[in-house]
């Protein structure tokens, strides 16, 4: 039977919709892992998904690094199929890149099985990455908006919980993001908005 395109059968868009969304998000193995232990590239993956395209030259001056830097970790990022070029800008002189893909998704207790070094380090650059966003965001809050500093929030709550307790709250989190989601953070920011980053973190205090 052919459809047009009021007639979709919704288990098809569902399944259309499920495609799309796993090609705007990567799945980090121990080799896509490796190419971003460096915590620059790291760096550099969040700010082209967040700003879009960017030179060596942008990138270097957002992160206060040479642009020799730069271009060396945009050359390991695109190897490893993180980056790609954007043909609809640049030059001869300088080339522009964004990010391969809008998420990336790693599963840390397969990680930490398969190669424990390489992702220790791996998650340590994400701490540290979290760590200068939540620093960068309170050495901004005494020039930030009012209506900003309301409602933006730091906190934390200790709970007694099994870890399938642990899971289903994370699960409901996870459901109030998908609400809010963004389905393209390159695009314009509409009136009143900003970039604004959510950080979870949740774990165990100590395990015996």
């Amino acid at each position: 039977m052919s459809e047009t395109p009021g007639d979709e059968n919704p288990h098809d868009k569902t399944a259309q919709d499920e495609k799309a969304q796993d090609a705007k998000t990567v799945r980090l193995d121990r080799h896509l892992v490796r190419a971003l232990a460096h915590p620059m590239r790291n760096r550099m993956l969040g700010l082209l998904r967040v700003y879009g395209p960017q030179t060596a030259t942008t990138l270097a001056s957002r992160l206060g690094v040479n642009t020799g830097a730069t271009s060396y970790h945009l050359r390991q990022l695109a190897e490893a199929g993180l980056v790609v070029e954007d043909d609809s800008r640049g030059n001869a002189r300088d080339r522009w890149w964004k990010a391969a893909h809008q998420g990336t998704e790693f599963d840390a207790a397969e990680l930490l099985d398969q190669e424990p070094e390489l992702a220790l380090g791996f998650l340590h650059g994400i701490g540290q990455t979290y760590a200068e966003n939540m620093f960068g965001f309170i050495d901004a809050m005494q020039t930030m908006p009012p209506e900003w500093q309301e409602a933006s929030l730091l906190s934390d709550v200790l709970f007694h919980l099994r870890p399938d307790e642990l899971a289903a709250m994370m699960r409901e989190v996870v459901a109030v993001f998908e609400k809010y989601k963004t389905p393209d953070l390159t695009a314009p920011l509409p009136e009143g908005a900003e970039h604004v980053t959510v950080q979870i973190q949740a774990y165990p205090r100590e395990t015996h």
